[in-house]
């Protein structure tokens, strides 16, 4: 059967109203539209709905029937439209974020919590990974978005967006005496350096490349916390980014040693696909690319 929606609405609220004339004021369309419209519904199914009685009308049992299904459609409708409006006001919704450990410290969780005071009903799920595992995940479609730091390994049909510079510096404890060196005059076998699953790791062998030296490290840790407390116990120099060591630089428990030809910075980046987002993941991004 081909029936128009409207007169399912019409019909609907017909048999709610159990009066035409209220039904049509309701619906704010004319009485005569609204006999009209249950007509032609009643001649394409093929059986009367209601019975007209002089006060109002009543449903026939095959419009008991049709009601039933009716109603349960319109409120699944009126759900979703409400659920819609809720979602396009921010007042509900969820955002799949990816993370390293530092990229959630020290760039996103200072937007999260701003966001999170403006919106708390939009859910919010993070996904801790380095950046290799973090990337996968966005190619399969498991994260929204990810907030990683180059470097970035992936296909043009995904967004690379810049938002932090950061810098890799060594760190020892009090015990060393070494300073203003060449980076590859440190001793090699004495370097803590994070695992090589990382983008972190990637960069450094990097850097070390275009230098000619050969890092032999003496541990290889999973998070940066460590790099600084391994730095902090004297047990070798660690390369760590900056804001993962100020706190124990300002305290004196560990020092930063100066070299001559420094790390070349690198960024935090937004990776996201070139896909539309929804609303409450797309105001996120707005605020972290549009922050000063």
């Amino acid at each position: 059967m081909d029936i128009d929606y409207d007169w399912y609405k019409i019909f609907y609220s017909v048999a709610n109203c159990k009066n035409i004339t209220l039904a049509a004021e309701q619906l704010y369309i004319s009485q005569p539209a609204v006999s009209q419209c249950i007509h032609q519904l009643e001649e394409n199914i093929g059986c009367q709905l209601f019975v007209r009685k002089p006060k109002g009308v009543t449903l026939t049992a095959e419009g008991e029937v049709l009601y039933e299904y009716i109603s349960n459609g319109i409120k699944s409708f009126d759900s979703g439209e409400r659920k819609l409006q809720s979602m396009l006001e921010l007042n509900s919704g969820k955002i799949r974020i990816g993370a390293s450990d530092m990229t959630l410290e020290y760039c996103l969780l200072p937007y999260l919590e701003s966001f999170h005071k403006k919106f708390p009903n939009i859910k919010i799920e993070i996904t801790n990974n380095p950046t290799p595992q973090t990337i996968s995940l966005l190619k399969k479609g498991v994260i929204d978005f990810a907030l990683v730091s180059e470097p970035v390994i992936i296909e043009n049909k995904f967004d690379v967006i810049p938002v932090k510079k950061i810098e890799d510096i060594f760190i020892c404890g009090n015990s060393c005496n070494i300073d203003n060196v060449y980076v590859n005059e440190l001793p090699s076998d004495e370097l803590i350096l994070l695992e090589k699953c990382t983008s972190t790791r990637q960069y450094i062998e990097s850097e070390f490349e275009k230098r000619n030296y050969l890092a032999h490290p003496k541990f290889e840790l999973a998070t940066s916390p460590l790099l600084v407390r391994f730095a902090e116990k004297n047990l070798g120099i660690s390369c760590v980014v900056s804001d993962f060591a100020k706190d124990a630089i300002a305290k004196g428990t560990v020092r930063k040693i100066n070299v001559k030809d420094p790390l070349k910075s690198r960024n935090i980046c937004i990776v996201k696909s070139t896909d539309e987002k929804s609303v409450a993941t797309s105001k996120l991004l707005e605020i972290i690319v549009n922050s000063d």
